[in-house]
């Protein structure tokens, strides 16, 4: 059944909250001295996942991070009078008129690298695809440029909805130019000169209609169909041998030159009796900005993959040290929400001395997702590919994993009780009560008497994973502080 379809007093409503669990909880809120919209506000904010997401698109040198750094109101996206400089997608979490968004800042497009319609869908395609809306920036001084038109057509072609920024707008004098910009067919043009401030306003008040309150969840059962898995890794881990090989056919080019894969591969495979649908991503090779040119377009679609994914397998070369690039992809993988399997490749290979040196870079260099469940597998020969499925099985399982109020709370209770918080200045905060807002990942709200320090919300984390399960998933956990007027006497 599509779970689109939310029944009365559904997550859309209360978080994950039923209305009966929902009245009971404001209660119980009431009575600790926590203001009423306050309560309503955090369960809203964590049970609708994260902050809608705003994409600056551009060819380069338009003004797309000077504009994000008068958005976000500080200098933090690096501007330099030269196209070009920004190469990485970089996130920034901004505010206006009350809301908050995400701010995703993306690099200009090299127009040498695969042709311009190609290069042009390449950049946008990641930006474009995860975000809830995007602002078109065009440099009003120049017109409309080729490149431009070909953003124009990928825009339409994907239907979300677009605010025209006609930038470098500094006077009346250059209205006019951001008039012509009507020709594009994008809509209102706003004069922008994103350098000076002006015209920002208007723009981003245009931002705030065109965003969702919040973005609704576009993965996994949600739209009906097989469950996606994204297999992720450093280029030659092994992904495409893996994915022939649980396919039982040579699906996709294996190589030993690594990179031979540049774009995701969607099959559908029979595994374990259960239709998947796997995706075979491009290996990333290092940090995005230091790409060139069609490595780094390949790591945009691979990071567009794990967002579409449910659940993402991360392949690791078991005969090779842990590495930076490793780490940093299970990061990636943690930070997108999405449940986690580890598999180790090339087992076959190992002596028992390689053995004992991958179990202690294991326990140090993974230690952030030591609940993540662990395969030993070997895509050439086979080996242990049975133990695939009930590893993302277990993974869907902790994703989709909630607790009641009510035992939430009990456990909380008890916790608080036997490990207080550390005294911290004299006082000693407290946590009162909490609840799970939301699921895929399983995301929490905690309320308290004070600041709960990072040290004990990793305590939290830990005790609610050895209590509940929660295997294979990250948790989410944000904490409301009681205000003082609000206390109880």
């Amino acid at each position: 059944m599509n779970d689109q379809i939310q029944p009365e007093g559904s997550e859309h409503e209360h978080g994950a909250l039923g209305d009966a669990e929902y009245a009971e909880f404001m209660e119980l809120a009431a009575e600790e001295g926590f203001d009423v919209e306050d309560v309503e506000g955090a369960i809203e904010a964590a049970g609708h996942g994260p902050l809608p997401v705003l994409a600056v698109i551009g060819r380069p040198n338009v003004g797309k991070s000077t504009l994000v750094n008068r958005i976000i109101g500080r200098r933090e996206a690096v501007v330099e009078d030269r196209p070009g400089v920004t190469r990485d997608r970089v996130t920034y979490e901004a505010e206006w008129a009350g809301r908050r968004f995400k701010l995703v800042d993306t690099g200009g497009w090299e127009q040498d690298v695969l042709g311009i319609d190609a290069s042009v869908a390449a950049q946008a395609e990641y930006a474009i695809e995860a975000a809830d809306a995007v602002v078109f920036v065009v440099d009003a001084t120049v017109g409309a440029t080729d490149t431009d038109e070909a953003v124009v057509r990928l825009l339409r072609k994907v239907g979300k909805p677009v605010v025209l920024c006609a930038n470098k707008v500094d006077g009346p004098s250059g209205e006019a130019d951001a008039t012509a910009l009507w020709a594009l067919g994008l809509g209102e043009p706003y004069p922008v000169s994103a350098l000076h401030g002006r015209g920002t306003g208007d723009m981003l008040d245009a931002v705030l209609e065109a965003l969702p309150e919040a973005p609704e969840q576009t993965f996994g059962a949600a739209i009906g169909g097989p469950r996606r898995i994204a297999l992720i890794g450093r280029p030659n881990v092994g992904k495409s041998s893996l994915l022939n090989k649980v396919a039982n056919e040579d699906r996709v080019v294996v190589n030993e030159l690594a990179g031979t894969t540049r774009d995701p591969v969607d099959e559908l495979i029979e595994l374990g009796g259960i239709v998947w649908k796997f995706v075979d991503t491009a290996g990333i090779r290092k940090r995005v900005h230091l790409q060139q040119g069609a490595d780094y377009y390949a790591s945009l679609r691979t990071a567009a993959a794990v967002e579409k994914a449910e659940v993402a397998v991360i392949l690791i070369d078991a005969s090779e040290s842990i590495s930076i690039q490793d780490q940093r992809i299970v990061t990636m993988a943690v930070e997108a929400g999405r449940a986690i399997v580890l598999a180790y490749n090339k087992w076959d290979t190992l002596d028992e001395e390689r053995r004992y040196y991958l179990e202690r870079e294991i326990e140090t260099e993974f230690q952030q997702v030591a609940w993540a469940p662990r395969v030993n597998v070997s895509a050439t020969t086979g080996r242990h590919m049975d133990k695939l499925v009930p590893a993302i099985e277990t993974a869907l399982e902790g994703w989709e994993t909630r607790v009641p109020t009510g035992r939430l709370n009990a456990f909380l209770g008890e916790l608080v009780a036997s490990h207080p918080h550390p005294v911290r200045g004299g006082k000693q905060p407290r946590i009162l009560f909490g609840t799970q807002a939301g699921t895929k990942p399983p995301r929490f709200v905690l309320f308290s008497s004070g600041f709960i320090e990072h040290g004990y919300r990793r305590f939290v984390e830990r005790r609610l994973r050895e209590e509940f399960g929660f295997e294979g998933t990250p948790i989410h956990i944000s904490v409301r502080v009681r205000e003082k007027r609000g206390r109880k006497k």
